[in-house]
Order: C-alpha cells, then structure tokens, then sequence
C-alpha cells in the first residue's frame, strides 16, 4: 500500500450488520474521495465458501476482518492469501456477553482472538479497552471509534417542561436485556418523576407499571427522527468487562441529535457523557431521579447540554473525523509495508 489508490474489501456479517454500517460503510465516499475503494462482502455461509476463504481477494491490497474469530484451519489460510488483513471489532469479542448464562470468560474465544490479533498488520478497535487487550495478546492496535454523521440528525427543539417530558432508549432486542434489568430503576423514575414518558425505539419492547412506555419500531430511515422529538437520551450497560468493550453508539446518536445524556458511568459511556455538560453521570436511583427530574424541568438546560453534546460529536465522533483516522491509518500501512514483510504466518 504505497502512495497509490488502496483497495480494501472487507469480510462482514452483513452490509446492512449495524457494525458494518457504522464503523466501515460510513466512511466510503470519504474513502473514494482520496482515492481509494471499499468493497463489502459478507462471510461465505457453505463450507466450500469458508475452506476457499480469501482465494479470490489477491486483487486487494488489505482485507478486513470485522469481528469473527475464526478457527485457525480458516484464519491460517485467509492470512497467507491476502497481501495485508486488518481486524476490526467495537465489542469484546473474546468474552460472551453480560447475559449469557455460562459466564463471561471462554477460552476458545480469547485463543481465536489472540491469534488473529497477532496475525493482523493492524487491529483498529472501537475504544481503548479493546485496543489495549489487542495489545496484550501481541496485536498492533490503534483506536478508530465508532462514528456517526451528525448532518443526519436533526436538533431536538426541546419545548416541553414537566408533565410529557420524553425520555429515549433506542437499541435491538438483545441490549433490550439491559433495560429489562433496571425495571426497579425504571419504575422509581416514574413514581418520582410523574408526568416523564419513555420512548423505545427498538424492535421489541417492554411494559411498566410506573412509567408510561411509546412503542416506536425502529428502522433505519425513521431512527434520527424518533430521537429529535424526544428529550432526553438514557443508557445503562452492565458494570463488567463486557460493556467495557460495548462503543457508545447510542449514546452518541442521542448525542447527535442535540439531547441531553443521563448514563451510567461505565466503559465509553462515562468518556462521551461530560457530567454537567452534555449530561449527567448517574449510578444510584437517587441520581438518576435528580438528573430526571432536573432535565424535565429545564428546557433550556436540555437545550444547552444537547447543543454541546452535538458540538463533541461533530469534533470528535463524527463520519469525517473517523475517515481522518482511517486515511491516517492506510498512509502508515503503506509506509510500514515498504520497510517490512507482512505478519502472514503467525497464527499459531
């Protein structure tokens, strides 16, 4: 990869996978811009498509690998077929997840992670967490957030005070799980906070006692116009190596559309939430009744925290600022290639 057009393809679970769209489709015409080309394909699904993993990619100058782990008999010939390979992830995907009744920690994960790691020329990871346990197991690891395009997002107007004050979650149904287990939290706030609604925009969704819930079904032309009507962005994740490794998109869509954050200090979230700017920081239910209840009586401070918190995103986590990074990346790909072999056999 020297100074020349790069052609990247990389390998996803789906072009319309929320991961591929945000952390690689984003950045395409950003890409094509500077010269170079993405191509997306997905993962074969047949097992002659898997044993030939890569044979037809010589064309590329670098495949990326986005989240699978793949078991050596894949990984060792995928690496010596393809010139450079780039592994890249926004979830810990060495642990199962916060829910999973067998536990965090599986081995057959955490080797498949370490040898891919080590055979990459490059693991660009969602947060610092992720990057640092790349480098733990001998990867050469650079932070690339996830991103999101700020012009998409409308403002909220933020016109309501009290009474129909709308709170907001949006996410799928499995990190609905994380909402199902703060239904106590949940129920406080809306036998404290009367009149606060919440809205969920998802494809499954849960019912209170307390707390009057707006079923909206997400789709992803409807998604940033169901967050500008609302007034206020909640996210909660589990306190565990897990959500360390979870990138905040949620938070920075609720961000991008001008809302206030009232979040859990945990991972990312207590990086992208400035407590007292763009937000609050709220861990016991009496901080988060007080974040609430100080939110839903102020529209001007929902106004003012949304305006900063959109600010942070066009800086700092917008579409742009992410291709920066990953034309920065390609550049230093192509510098270090013409000093060195490639990592191709190292996935022991």
């Amino acid at each position: 990869m020297e100074d020349r057009r790069v052609h990247l393809v990389a390998l996803v679970d789906s072009p319309d996978h929320v991961c591929c769209r945000y952390r690689l489709a984003a950045f395409r015409s950003q890409l094509r811009a500077a010269g170079h080309h993405l191509e997306l394909r997905s993962f074969p699904s047949d097992l002659w498509g898997r044993l030939w993993l890569g044979s037809d990619l010589r064309h590329a100058d670098a495949v990326i690998l986005q989240r699978r782990l793949l078991p050596v008999w894949q990984l060792r010939p995928l690496r010596r077929r393809v010139r450079r390979m780039l592994f890249d992830l926004d979830d810990a995907v060495f642990l199962r997840d916060s829910y999973s009744p067998k536990g965090l920690h599986d081995c057959r994960r955490l080797r498949r992670f370490a040898a891919t790691v080590r055979v990459a020329d490059a693991v660009v990871a969602g947060n610092s967490y992720l990057a640092d346990s790349a480098r733990q197991h001998g990867g050469t690891a650079r932070v690339i957030p996830t991103c999101v395009n700020p012009a998409v997002y409308s403002l909220a107007k933020h016109t309501r005070c009290g009474a129909g004050v709308q709170l907001v979650w949006i996410g799928s149904s499995s990190t609905l799980k994380g909402l199902e287990a703060i239904t106590p939290l949940l129920e406080t706030l809306g036998a404290e906070c009367p009149g606060v609604r919440l809205k969920l925009v998802c494809d499954r969704f849960l019912r209170l006692r307390s707390l009057p819930v707006e079923e909206c079904p997400w789709s992803e032309a409807g998604e940033a116009h169901a967050l500008a009507e609302a007034d206020v962005g909640i996210a909660w994740v589990p306190d565990d190596l897990w959500s360390r490794g979870k990138c905040g998109l949620k938070v920075l869509q609720y961000m991008a559309a001008g809302l206030p954050v009232v979040a859990n200090p945990v991972g990312v979230q207590a990086e992208m939430v400035r407590h007292g700017e763009t937000g609050f920081l709220a861990e016991t239910p009496q901080e988060w009744v007080e974040a609430v209840r100080c939110l839903a009586g102020d529209p001007d401070l929902r106004r003012r925290m949304g305006r900063a918190a959109r600010a942070r995103v066009e800086a700092e986590f917008s579409v742009d600022a992410g291709a920066a990074l990953w034309l920065e990346l390609l550049e230093h790909l192509g510098r270090e290639e013409r000093g060195k072999p490639s990592r191709a056999l190292r996935a022991g």
